[in-house]
């Protein structure tokens, strides 16, 4: 499908009342006629023929058609109008949806502000020309070849002179529309740009007020706002050639009019009241030349912007719904995992490398490793976020890529390393999941992550709006927010990823303490660079370099010697001394 077969699929749906507002389109040009030829005949028959009881009726007449041909005419503008707003409506709704269903990947190579810039902009030259152009180009043609064919029945040879104009007009018209286009599309990258750069620094205004920078990134901000204008520019550059061409070749049907109609006026060969008609007619073979240029801006506008909108829309995922899904009972996982000699490669790179092993229902894992050894992107081939390159993930001892995609994500409560809070109140965020859930169970799970308390000191409580991003929350609170709301979707396996990282300890023994209660019958996986996060695992697996080099319990990791028993020492010291720490906290709480 094409990106015009694709808009017109939308618009297919008003094409009654498309329809209708062309025909009225085509009732109004047609009613432009009358009044020209009844000026002609108050020239001849009233002024010139002295019929002066013709004149109350031909006036009549006359305002009678204004009215309504500008009563027609509000008709099928409402009629375009509506149309146009429920073409993009459908047209957002659908781009909108597959943006949903885009994986990972998608949204890595696209920047937020762009695929805005789709969703505005482009989605804005639609309506356009749905709303306008159509139209417009449907009367200025009907009302040119009308305007042709009537100065015809006035006279034919006066008509053939007129006619010396239309090859001219045709070569500027093809010549414009193929320079055009090329600008319009640089226009809208440029736009795209400008967006995404614009989102960008909103969106990262506390990093660059941190750092002083805000001249920096208004420098910035002036270069891509300049590439912007000279893309305009340029494309006015390209389209002004052929504006002044449309303009002098509309202006030579009036000397056209002035020298042929003078010479055959003197001659006897038309009456003063035919000159008169033919004048009246002018205007409407005039303004489609003059109008020409912007008619064929508006449509590469278009085709520019439907192009770009139809590209983001025809982007298939790399994640998608297997054809014939493994059926789950009850759409319930009991959560055993399993990594099977597991690859992954992303850009070339390998970023895990023959991974393997298993995990019951109900045991908790810590993985531990090096700042890009490979730990989010293991739990997220479990949410199948990204897909194995070679190997398999099997949950409940099916390969993910055989499960319903919301079925496995829906039995898997995420708390992600970038926490990510929704402009809402607390409890919205906390209730994401099951926002039909009672109160009862977001205080329970906010209690859990030993969010309660500080909820409870702001303001609003758990109406509090906590701002885009959760502006206005510290970072150990967005942190305890998230895990509250992947608790309460009630999983059946639940992933911190460094979800304590910005929390204090004795504040992570308190939430560890909590979730042992409630984790009994799920699969936990907590990735962390404390030890403290991860001691009391069932086991704990070691990443260094997207390789499984240390697999254990705590005791026996630190038996090895091995990467986990240093980074233990870095971090309590030797065991005596760590023993001595833990005994003072209490076993089992730290």
């Amino acid at each position: 499908m094409t990106p015009i077969r694709w808009f017109l699929s939308f618009l297919k749906k008003y094409r009654l009342r498309m329809i209708v507002g062309l025909i009225l389109v085509a009732v109004t040009a047609v009613m432009q006629l009358i009044n020209p030829r009844i000026s002609g005949q108050i020239v001849d028959d009233v002024i010139n023929g002295g019929h002066f009881e013709r004149l109350t009726t031909l006036l009549i007449v006359m305002i009678a058609v204004t009215l309504v041909r500008s009563a027609l005419r509000f008709v099928f503008l409402m009629c375009f109008e509506y149309s146009s707003q429920g073409t993009i409506y459908d047209m957002r709704e659908e781009a909108y949806k597959k943006l949903m269903k885009e994986d990972f990947a998608f949204f890595n190579r696209n920047r937020t502000g762009d695929l805005m810039s789709r969703q505005t902009g482009d989605i804005d030259a639609v309506r356009h020309m749905v709303s306008h152009v159509i139209y417009f180009t449907f009367e200025n043609v009907l009302i040119f070849l009308l305007a042709l064919v009537m100065v015809f029945t006035v006279n034919v040879k006066l008509a053939l002179c007129m006619l010396i104009v239309l090859p001219f007009s045709l070569a500027v018209t093809l010549s414009q529309g193929k320079n055009v286009r090329a600008a319009f599309a640089h226009i809208r990258d440029c736009f795209s740009s400008l967006n995404a750069f614009a989102q960008e620094n909103i969106a990262g205004n506390r990093v660059v007020k941190a750092f002083a920078k805000e001249d920096y990134e208004t420098e910035k901000f002036n270069k891509e706002n300049d590439a912007y204008r000279d893309a305009q520019l340029g494309a006015s550059h390209v389209w002004m050639k052929y504006i002044p061409m449309f303009e002098v070749l509309s202006q030579c049907l009036t000397v056209i009019l002035i020298i042929m109609g003078g010479f055959m006026v003197i001659d006897g060969q038309v009456s003063l009241g035919d000159m008169v008609t033919v004048n009246g007619y002018l205007w409407m073979l005039n303004s489609p030349l003059r109008q020409a240029g912007w008619i064929i801006n508006d449509i590469q506008r278009f085709a520019a912007a439907i192009e770009k909108i139809y590209a983001v829309y025809t982007t298939e995922p790399d994640i998608r719904q297997p054809e014939m899904p493994v059926h789950i009972k009850d759409r319930r996982l009991r959560g055993s995992v399993s990594f099977e000699h597991v690859d992954y490669f992303a850009h070339n790179d390998v970023i895990l490398r023959d991974i393997s092993f298993s995990v019951e229902p109900g045991q908790t894992v810590g993985i531990i490793g090096a700042t890009g050894s490979g730990k989010s992107t293991l739990i997220s081939l479990v949410c199948r976020f990204y897909d194995v390159s070679s190997g398999a993930v099997k949950v409940d001892g099916v390969d993910v890529r055989d499960l319903n995609l919301q079925m496995l994500r829906g039995n898997i409560g995420v708390a992600m390393q970038d926490v990510f809070l929704f402009s809402d109140t607390i409890e919205g965020n906390i209730a994401y999941g099951d926002p039909d859930c009672p109160f009862e169970e977001v205080e329970k799970a906010a209690k859990i992550a030993n969010a309660h308390d500080f909820i409870m000191e702001m303001p609003e409580g758990y109406d509090t709006i906590v701002g885009e991003r959760g502006v206005g929350l510290s970072g150990g609170q967005k942190q305890r927010i998230a895990l509250a709301r992947a608790i309460l979707k009630d999983p059946s396996i639940v992933i911190l990823d460094d979800t304590t990282s910005a929390i204090d300890m004795e504040t992570e023994s308190i939430i560890q303490h909590e979730l042992k209660k409630v984790s009994a019958h799920r699969t936990v996986f907590i990735i962390a660079h404390r030890i403290s996060s991860i001691m009391h695992a069932d086991q704990i697996l070691v990443l260094d370099n997207g390789r499984l080099i240390e697999q254990g319990t705590h005791d026996e990791l630190l038996a090895k010697k091995g990467y986990y028993s240093t980074v233990f020492r870095h971090q309590y010291g030797e065991f005596d001394q760590f023993k001595a720490i833990r005994a003072n906290k209490g076993k089992g709480e730290y």
